[in-house]
């Protein structure tokens, strides 16, 4: 029983394309490409029943709520405007040109860009605040009372329409406020996010990220780059043990038929795209999806790197998580509730896996140039611990992000060692059909 919350962007603005602040102002109106976007969003979420809808009352946030529910043929809820669902309050920029606020508040736009929680402006009346600090908050209350009105366990689930940096801020609220966590993120116009809320022995809920800033029902398909080094990271195709849920680790078992489809599948989706450099596990399942990516571009090179293998499992390798509660039922359960306090019966840590596999991405990166892309491809548990690591998030935390068997993410990496480099998309996986990920639930 699931808690499903569809967090959507309003489509482009004419601020958006006059690259002007809009903050809390309600200035600006979507475009035709921004109501073209919103629509196209609104048709890939057609058949999924919504049982709630939330809209920032801003227009350019309303009328993308309004486009997304237009071709419907259901009894879809009326949408709820709620104040909670505002855009930060950049007061004094409004309207600005980002040029014009760059110029006019050379300090404070460098804060914003580089630690904008500690941004503080003036309002009209001489009164300081902080602007992300507020909105934060403002994202907590929403929360609160949304959990209020919707059970954790109602199956239900909910479309919240909104802007930038708001929900950004829901985001990491749910995330317990990772450090530096607003520059961690990316969220595109008409972009769709798509988180599950699970009950939880060990506190209120279980937040897990399924999808993050999803534009591949957009032209283009993913975000376009900027100067600098991207790097997309996949999971595996499918093996058989994925699909008898049995724990395979490190024991190199190969990709099924269905795997090899959606190892081809990603290859496709991604051929468009100039990879420049390929890495994988040394292991046959990434392997084998690295090849089959690699098939559509030029370069077939693909460098074997052992610290991406999967975790070590140990005995309970090659196992039915039935057989393995049978033998080790509260180290199982340790498992699933605090991952980071587990030693696997001869296997690894998680914190083993985090240490190698982080490592070895931090040599990748570094050594790539900021014209290049590169093509990752690992495990479940690896690519875990990367993102993790990437969100500022802790061991602890695996269970927070999903990735599908064939999934892609894609990550910016920073010029400025001193920013965290940017989770662009996360657990895209519409190439292999369908809204959600419906990839394979086994063990990793």
């Amino acid at each position: 029983m699931t808690l499903r919350l569809l967090l959507v962007r309003h489509g482009l603005s004419s601020f958006n394309r006059e690259r002007r602040v809009q903050g809390r102002n309600d200035l600006s109106n979507l475009t035709d490409e921004g109501q073209q976007q919103a629509l196209r969003t609104g048709e890939v979420l057609k058949e999924v029943p919504i049982h709630a809808v939330y809209s920032s009352p801003l227009t350019r946030a309303k009328d993308t709520a309004k486009s997304l529910l237009l071709n419907r043929n259901d009894n879809c809820p009326k949408i709820s405007f709620d104040d909670g669902l505002l855009e930060v309050d950049l007061g004094p920029w409004s309207g600005m040109t980002i040029e014009e606020v760059e110029s006019k508040f050379p300090n404070e736009f460098k804060k914003w860009r580089k630690e904008p929680r500690d941004l503080v402006l003036e309002r009209k009346d001489g009164s300081q605040y902080k602007p992300i600090e507020d909105l934060m908050t403002q994202a907590k209350n929403f929360l609160s009372k949304l959990l209020n009105e919707h059970q954790i366990n109602s199956n239900k689930t909910i479309l919240i329409v909104a802007h930038n940096a708001v929900l950004r801020c829901l985001v990491l609220q749910l995330l317990n406020n990772p450090k530096q966590g607003l520059r961690r993120l990316q969220l595109d116009n008409a972009s769709l996010s798509i988180l599950n809320l699970k009950p939880s022995k060990n506190k209120n809920f279980q937040l897990q990220i399924e999808c993050l800033n999803s534009t591949t029902h957009l032209t283009p398909q993913l975000p376009p780059r900027k100067n600098n080094a991207r790097v997309i990271l996949v999971r595996h195709g499918e093996t058989d043990w994925n699909l008898q849920g049995r724990f395979q680790g490190q024991i190199d078992i190969p990709l099924n038929k269905n795997g090899h489809q959606q190892a081809k599948a990603a290859g496709s989706f991604l051929s468009q795209i100039k990879i420049d450099r390929a890495f994988s596990s040394s292991m046959n399942r990434p392997r084998q999806t690295a090849e089959a990516i690699m098939q559509f571009h030029s370069n077939h090179a693909i460098e074997s790197k052992e610290g991406l293998i999967e975790i070590g499992h140990g005995l309970w390798e090659g196992k039915l998580e039935s057989e393995i509660k049978k033998e080790w039922p509260e180290l199982l359960e340790a498992w699933q509730h605090s991952p980071e306090a587990v030693q696997m019966p001869q296997g690894e840590t998680i914190q083993d896996v985090w240490s190698r596999s982080v490592e070895c991405w931090r040599c990748i990166c570094k050594n790539l140039n900021p014209h290049e892309t590169a093509l990752v491809v690992a495990h479940d548990a690896v690519n875990k611990t990367i993102l993790c690591n990437l969100l500022g998030l802790t061991p602890s935390d695996i269970w927070m992000i999903k990735q599908g068997n064939g999934g892609v993410t894609v990550i910016d990496i920073s010029k400025d060692e001193h920013q965290p480099d940017v989770v662009t998309c996360l657990n895209l996986t519409s190439h292999l059909g369908g809204v959600f990920d419906c990839t394979a639930a086994g063990a990793l």
